[in-house]
C-alpha cells in the first residue's frame, strides 16, 4: 500500500529528496478494525470497534433518557412521515422505518463485506473452517428459539421467537475489541462466522415469517437488479459506480415493495463484493500516474492519478471504507436512539420479573446462546473423532458463546415486526437485559483466562488447531539469507526494500531480536519496490553480489544505514570498506549476476500477495501491525507459544 508521506506517515524520514511517496508498513485494506477514514466531519472521529461500542451505548442510554424525560415528543418524532421519490412514484414512511429499514441496509453491508473479507483472505479461506462455525452458528439460533417457545409455547407472545434468535455483530464485536486487545485475531474471525451466520439466518427469517404482503413481481425486479450486479463485478466494468448505486436502489424498493425487509439487500450485496490484496503491478501503475501528475500538474492527471490509486484496492476494501465510519458512528447509534426507548416504570419492571416474553428473551441469550455453541463445538470434535476441531480453544469458545447473547439490532428489528403495546415493552426489558448480562459473562469468561499461565492460556485460547499457511513454501537454507539457529522454533521472515525508510527503522528491531532470543531465526528476501525507489533493485543485487564473497549480511546492515547512498560508486565504496574483491563485485553489478536470484524473491512475493515493505512472517503466518520491538517480541513469544503447544500435542497424541 502507498501514502503520501505528508499525510499518513509523516513521522518516517524522507529517502530522498525527491517524489515524497513512499511505502507504508503493509497492513490489509480490507482490515475493519483498522483506522478508516470517512467524509466531513465523520473523518475527525475516533474510529474502531470500541469507539463504535461507546456510540452505540451512549444511544442507547440517551434514547431511555429522552423516551422516560419527554415521552410525547420522543413518540411523535419517529413517527414524523417522510416522503422521498422520483416523478410521480413517492415512497412515504415514517422516520423510524427510514432508519430501520432503509439506513440500517448499510450495516447489513458491512457485515456481509467483512464476511466475505474473511472468506477471501483470512481464516476462513480454507473452506474446511468454515464447517464448525456455522454449526455452532446455527444451533446458537435454533437452541435460543427452542428456549423462548418453551417459556411462550402458547398465544400471541409464540409469534415472537424471532427476537430471541439474533446476536448484534456490531455491538458483539466491539465488546470484544475492548475485553480482547490482546487476543489472538484468530478469536476475531471465529466470532465474526458466528455473527454472519446469526444475521444471514436472521434476515431470512425475517424475509419468511415476518413479512406481509409479499408480492412477487417487485421481488423479480429485485432479483433481476441483483443479478445484474453480479453480472457488473465479474466484468469489472471501470466507471460503473453510479450504475452500481441505481441497481442497489432498485433492488431496495423491489425487497420494500414486495414486502420483504430490504435490510437483505445490503448483507446479499456485501457476501458477493470479493476481496484481495492490492496487486504490486497496479501499485506500479498507480505510482506512474502519480509520477505523471508531479511531472505536468493538472486537474485531468489528478483525476487520472486518483482513480488509479483507487482501482488499486478492491471494491471491498473501497466500501468498507467508505460506510464504516458512517454506520459505526452514526447509522448504527442512530438507530439505537429511535428503537431502545421505551417508558420505565416501576409496574413495568415488576411485571418483566416474570413476564413469559421478557423471561424467555433473557433466557434465550444469555443460557441458549452460549450452552449451544459450547455443546456444538464439542460435539463436533467427538464425532468428527478430532478431525474437525474449533480453531480456537475452549476458552474462546465460551467467551464467543456469552458475546454470542448479545442481541439488539436485529432482535429490535424482528420486536417491532413481531409485538405492539406491553409485550414490545417487554421484549426490550428482556434484550436489554440480556446484553448487560452477556457482555458480563463474556468478561468474566476472559478475565478468568488471563490468569492462568502462559501456556494454559494459549491453549486455552488458539486450542489444537494449527494456524493457517501464509507463507508460499518453507524456507532453504541452501537459497534463503538465514540469521539464528538452524532448528528454532520461530522463523521470522521479511520481505523489504533496501530503499525503504521503514525497512531501515526496522533493521535494529530485528537484530536486538536476534541478540536477545535464541529461539528465533532471521530470513531476509528482497522486494525491491522499483517504481518508487529507483536504487532498490540495485542494492538488492549489490547484496546478493557481497554474498557471493560471503559478506551478506555486512553488506545488509550497511545498505540499510546508508540509504541516501546507493549508487554504484557508493556501492563500491561499500564494497571497498568491507575489503571484498572490487573487481569482481563491479563485474557482477555491470553483468546482472544475481538477478534472478533477486527475482525469485519478487515472485515468491507475488504469489502470496506482498506489495509493500517490510512485510513480516512468523512460522508462516503474516504479521500485521507495527513493527517496533515490543509489538515484533510479542508476535513472536505468540508464534513460540503457538508451536510449543502444536508440538507438545504431536507428541502426546
Amino acid at each position: 500500500m502507498l501514502a503520501y508521506q505528508d499525510t499518513d506517515v509523516a513521522e518516517a524520514p524522507p529517502p530522498r529528496d525527491r517524489l515524497r511517496l513512499v511505502p507504508i508498513v503493509e497492513r490489509p485494506v480490507e482490515q475493519p478494525d483498522a483506522p478508516a477514514a470517512g467524509t466531513g466531519r465523520v473523518r475527525a472521529m475516533p474510529t474502531g470497534e470500541a469507539a463504535g461500542a461507546l456510540a452505540l451505548v451512549g444511544a442507547l442510554v440517551a434514547a431511555l433518557i429522552w423516551s422516560n424525560v419527554f415521552p410525547a415528543d420522543y413518540e411523535a418524532l419517529w413517527r414524523t412521515e417522510l416522503s422521498l421519490g422520483v416523478g410521480g412514484g413517492r415512497a412515504g414512511l415514517d422516520l423510524r422505518t427510514w432508519i430501520n429499514s432503509g439506513l440500517m441496509t448499510f450495516f447489513f453491508l458491512l457485515v456481509g463485506l467483512e464476511a466475505r473479507r474473511e472468506l477471501d483472505l483470512g481464516e476462513l479461506r480454507d473452506r474446511r473452517r468454515l464447517l464448525l462455525p456455522v454449526g455452532a452458528g446455527v444451533a446458537a439460533m435454533a437452541v435460543p428459539v427452542g428456549i423462548y417457545l418453551a417459556v411462550n409455547h402458547s398465544g400471541p407472545a409464540a409469534h415472537g421467537w424471532g427476537v430471541a434468535m439474533s446476536t448484534d455483530s456490531a455491538l458483539a464485536l466491539g465488546v470484544f475489541s475492548v475485553l480482547g486487545r490482546n487476543l489472538p485475531a484468530r478469536i476475531r474471525a471465529f466470532l465474526l462466522t458466528l455473527f454472519v451466520v446469526d444475521d444471514l439466518v436472521a434476515l431470512l427469517v425475517i424475509a419468511a415469517f415476518y413479512s406481509h404482503h409479499v408480492r412477487p413481481v417487485p421481488l423479480l425486479v429485485a432479483a433481476v437488479s441483483f443479478a445484474a450486479l453480479l453480472v457488473c463485478g465479474r466484468m469489472r466494468l471501470r466507471n460503473c459506480g453510479a450504475l452500481a448505486v441505481a441497481l442497489g436502489a432498485v433492488m431496495w424498493a423491489g425487497l420494500m415493495t414486495g414486502g420483504v425487509d430490504p435490510v437483505v439487500a445490503g448483507l446479499a450485496i456485501g457476501l458477493v463484493t470479493s476481496a484481495y490484496r492490492p496487486a504490486r503491478g497496479d501499485l506500479e501503475h498507480a505510482t506512474g500516474l502519480v509520477r505523471l501528475f508531479r511531472e505536468q500538474p493538472s486537474a485531468h492527471r489528478a483525476r487520472s492519478a486518483a482513480a488509479g490509486l483507487t482501482s488499486a484496492l478492491s471494491e471491498n476494501a473501497r466500501l468498507q471504507h467508505r460506510f464504516h465510519p458512517w454506520t459505526t458512528f452514526v447509522i448504527v447509534p442512530l438507530f439505537a436512539l429511535a428503537n431502545a426507548g421505551f417508558t420505565l416504570d416501576a409496574g413495568l419492571l415488576r411485571s418483566a420479573l416474570t413476564a413469559p416474553v421478557t423471561v424467555g428473551v433473557f433466557l434465550a441469550y444469555v443460557v441458549g446462546k452460549p450452552l449451544s455453541v459450547i455443546v456444538t463445538s464439542w460435539a463436533v470434535g467427538r464425532l468428527s473423532g478430532g478431525r474437525l476441531r474449533p480453531p480456537v480453544g475452549w476458552a474462546a469458545v465460551a467467551g464467543s458463546g456469552a458475546l454470542a447473547g448479545i442481541g439488539f439490532t436485529v432482535s429490535l428489528l424482528i420486536a417491532n415486526l413481531a409485538f405492539t403495546g406491553r409485550p414490545l415493552l417487554e421484549a426490550k426489558v428482556g434484550i436489554l437485559a440480556a446484553v448487560v448480562a452477556s457482555g458480563a459473562l463474556g468478561w468474566t469468561v476472559y478475565r478468568l483466562t488471563s490468569l492462568l499461565p502462559r501456556a494454559a492460556r494459549h491453549r486455552a485460547l488458539l486450542g489444537a488447531a494449527p494456524p493457517l499457511a501464509d507463507l508460499d513454501g518453507g524456507v532453504d537454507p541452501a537459497l534463503d539469507h538465514v540469521r539464528g539457529p538452524q532448528d528454532a522454533p520461530v522463523t521470522v521472515v521479511e520481505y523489504g526494500d533496501y530503499e525503504c525508510p521503514y525497512c531501515r527503522e526496522a533493521d535494529p528491531v530485528t537484530r536486538d531480536l536476534l541478540l536477545s532470543r535464541s529461539d528465533v531465526r532471521y530470513v531476509w528476501r528482497h522486494l525491491p519496490l522499483t517504481d518508487i525507489h529507483p536504487h532498490a533493485g540495485l542494492a538488492a543485487e549489490a547484496a546478493e553480489a557481497a554474498g557471493a564473497q560471503g559478506a551478506f549480511w555486512a553488506m545488509h546492515t550497511l545498505l540499510l544505514q546508508r540509504q541516501d547512498r546507493l549508487e554504484v560508486s557508493d556501492l563500491l565504496g561499500h564494497a571497498a570498506e568491507l575489503g571484498l574483491d572490487v573487481s569482481r563485485f563491479r563485474h557482477d553489478l555491470q553483468r546482472r549476476v544475481h538477478a534472478d536470484r533477486v527475482a525469485r524473491d519478487v515472485a515468491s512475493a507475488d504469489r502470496i500477495g506482498v506489495s509493500g515493505t517490510p512485510t513480516f512472517f512468523f512460522n508462516g503466518q503474516r504479521h500485521h501491525g507495527a513493527h517496533d520491538l515490543a509489538t515484533l517480541t510479542r508476535a513472536l513469544d505468540a508464534a513460540r507459544a503457538s508451536r510449543d503447544l502444536t508440538s507438545k500435542i504431536v507428541l502426546t497424541g
